[in-house]
């Protein structure tokens, strides 16, 4: 299915060189705010208290979340868990302050609010539990990073492998660096936006390179200069390009304006995440590939020259 059709190849790579030099001075700020001020863990990752109320009637998560605030918490995480009645309360750890005195605060200003409030259960998550769970999403991202690597290698030929495995360790870092930046809540929720990140990246990646291949291979284009064939397979894919992350860009908004705290930054990962996979597979792999030298030989076998003597009767 297209929405449109464009019959003349709109020159990329012509630009390839300015738009790279872009991405490679916001790749290398993106590092920059890592290295100098990290990322802003959340209690799930840093420790905290961990409370579990119950109410009679569907709670109220924005009057429990402005009660919090009252209190002084900032960085504190409410939900609904299970049910409407019940609600999950995640609080930072504070010093000199154990989770039975956090919880009496809490429970008390939450009474004063609504008497019918019952704590069921109230965990201590200690700084143990917050370097396993850094270690574990550590292990997740490059686990799948390997995985996509090998991927790649066996699915193209060298030069689009090491192209859009670039291009996707770009997406990710680019996103990490904007939430060092502006010291945005990074939480467990974002770590799977960023590797759902990866996973969609590579996917454009695929379905570009694919569009490539088949120029390649194909004979009425792929003759012409390296250039022209990606431009010709880039400009082919735009109407699939609008059709897939138009639709999936608007859910994605959808949940970061109507999602309520809770998803706004995960669906805030995955905005940035979209919108820079589209960027990168267009401006970063096709041209990494094109500076790497790719070409139609890489991907047609040579054809063996045959034998003089081959079929003759002895």
């Amino acid at each position: 299915m297209e929405f449109f059709r464009i019959k003349k190849d709109i020159p990329f790579m012509r630009h390839a060189l300015i738009f790279n030099i872009i991405s490679a001075l916001t790749f290398v700020a993106a590092v920059f705010f890592l290295l100098h001020r990290g990322l802003h863990l959340s209690i799930e990752f840093t420790g905290g208290t961990v409370m579990e109320v119950t109410y009679s009637q569907p709670a109220d998560i924005e009057g429990v979340r402005g009660k919090l605030t009252e209190l002084g918490y900032v960085d504190m995480q409410v939900q609904s868990f299970g049910t409407a009645q019940d609600v999950l309360i995640r609080l930072p750890a504070q010093p000199n302050v154990d989770s039975a005195q956090v919880s009496e605060r809490v429970i008390g200003a939450l009474k004063a609010q609504d008497s019918t409030v019952e704590l069921k259960r109230v965990e201590f998550v200690g700084p143990q539990v917050g370097e396993e769970l850094t270690h574990d999403g550590l292990m997740a991202l490059g686990m799948l990073v390997i995985g996509i690597v090998i991927y790649l290698a066996i699915r193209f030929e060298w030069k689009y492998a090491v192209s859009a495995i670039l291009a996707n360790l770009h997406d990710v870092v680019i996103i990490l660096g904007f939430f060092a930046f502006f010291q945005w809540e990074f939480s467990l929720t974002v770590l799977a936006a960023v590797l759902a990140v990866l996973g969609y990246s590579v996917n454009e990646s695929v379905v570009v390179f694919d569009r490539v291949r088949e120029t390649f291979r194909d004979r009425r284009f792929g003759k012409l200069p390296t250039t022209e064939v990606l431009n010709h397979a880039i400009t082919q894919t735009i109407s699939r390009t609008v059709i897939t992350h138009g639709s999936t860009q608007l859910m994605v908004l959808s949940m970061l304006f109507f999602g309520g705290p809770t998803l706004h930054y995960f669906a805030l990962a995955l905005t940035i995440g979209i919108c820079f996979g589209i960027y990168s597979s267009v401006f970063v792999a096709a041209a990494l590939a094109m500076w790497l030298g790719v070409k139609r030989e890489d991907l047609l076998k040579p054809v063996k020259e045959k034998d003089e003597h081959d079929g003759a009767v002895v």
